[in-house]
């Protein structure tokens, strides 16, 4: 897989973004994990927000954001307090 914008929860707004801050590729948004995308694109837009970081999760994992585990969002809500 190559452009961004064929995974789960990723549009134009959200590609444009991935793109500015050097990830174009599933590969590279994997390797470097939705925390660190999201804190990346948190440079360029300071409302980068919860449901910004849980799409970004959900793309990695292939699914709608709305359906990671209940888990996974508290990880990502404790994660997003902290650095918000």
């Amino acid at each position: 897989m190559g452009q961004v914008s064929q995974l789960p929860n990723i549009g134009k707004v959200l590609e444009r973004q991935l793109n500015s801050v050097g990830i174009e590729t599933f590969e590279q948004l994997k390797e470097l994990g939705s925390k660190e995308a999201w804190l990346r694109i948190r440079v360029i837009d300071k409302t980068a927000c919860i449901n910004r970081l849980c799409a970004l999760e959900g793309a990695i994992q292939g699914i709608r954001w709305h359906h990671l585990a209940d888990d996974v969002k508290r990880d990502l809500n404790e994660f997003y307090n902290i650095v918000k």
